[in-house]
């Protein structure tokens, strides 16, 4: 799957690379991806704890990549926009879970189907080695049938 291979390669990506981003883990069928960054003296801002655009470069490409994957070539999926909230200041190590279960991408699958287009929202946290929410992320999507598409059919 070559997800699974941009996955192993994503640790090289210049705003990964320069934050300290790691991706810990993937489930294969790619609806659950964690992520995890360490306070380094290279990403931390003046107060000394986590800069606000690692943390949200942590977790921003997953759900874009993770909705292409599982919806398939039929469907165009994009970022529409995105918030973080800062609730705790960031020390250490930080962590996310980005995932999205079977049931939620067939209501996305459907009402693509069913209209021009659909943007599901999404929540993340990131947590820290407490369990406390650092900050919460929320992202808009856009998802659509590709116009080359061919007929609107259910899913298997």
């Amino acid at each position: 799957m070559k997800a699974q291979m941009l996955l192993k390669l994503i640790r090289f990506w210049p705003p990964y690379l320069g934050a300290g981003v790691r991706v810990v883990s993937a489930s294969a069928d790619l609806r659950a991806i964690e992520v995890e960054m360490n306070l380094r003296f290279w990403n931390k801002n003046y107060v000394g704890t986590h800069f606000g655009g690692s943390l949200y470069s942590m977790v921003d490409p997953f759900l874009m990549l993770m909705l292409m994957e599982n919806l398939g070539r039929d469907y165009v999926v994009w970022d529409k926009s995105a918030s973080i909230r800062f609730k705790k200041p960031g020390r250490g190590r930080v962590r996310a879970v980005v995932q999205i279960d079977q049931v939620r991408i067939d209501e996305i699958r459907a009402g693509a189907d069913q209209g021009p287009k659909v943007e599901p929202e999404f929540l993340i946290q990131i947590l820290n080695d407490a369990s406390e929410v650092v900050a919460e992320v929320s992202k808009v999507l856009h998802v659509r049938r590709a116009q080359n598409s061919g007929p609107k059919t259910p899913a298997p």
